[in-house]
């Protein structure tokens, strides 16, 4: 049975497979594959919108979850965690402008703030699948 517990695994795997669609999506319109490119940038989106679901739901629950490691480990940690966060929270309007300017053909306008949009979006899930595995995994409460 699948309980609130089991959120922090999905959620990562949702922020996984954001990457690897944000990469794909980002190859694809290099080979002018549009239609490829849209797929992938509307899959990016949608299991963001899945992960911030599960996110939320999670913290509803549960609260807020203590990171327990010591050592050099806790302000890398803390240093990975400042920074996502803000961007975590700045990429919620990046991702719909880009995705506006798209959908209104403004192409040279979408462009532009893709290449601000990708790499911050990017970055927030591969932060976010190293929070849950240093949260979860490695140094688990």
């Amino acid at each position: 049975m699948f309980s609130v517990e089991h959120l922090p695994t999905l959620n990562a795997l949702l922020n996984s497979t954001c990457a690897v669609l944000l990469l794909a999506g980002f190859g694809f319109i290099r080979r002018k594959n549009v239609r490829a490119h849209r797929a992938c940038m509307l899959g990016a989106l949608a299991v963001s919108v899945l992960f911030l679901a599960g996110y939320l739901t999670y913290h509803f629950q549960t609260g807020t979850t203590h990171f327990t490691g010591t050592g050099i480990v806790r302000p890398v940690y803390f240093t990975i965690l400042t920074t996502h966060t803000p961007l975590a929270i700045a990429i919620v309007p990046m991702a719909l402008i880009t995705l506006r300017l798209a959908l209104k053909r403004r192409f040279s306008a979408h462009r532009r703030m893709a290449r601000w949009t990708l790499p911050i979006w990017l970055y927030v899930s591969v932060t976010g699948v190293l929070v849950y595995l240093m949260l979860y995994l490695w140094y688990p409460s």
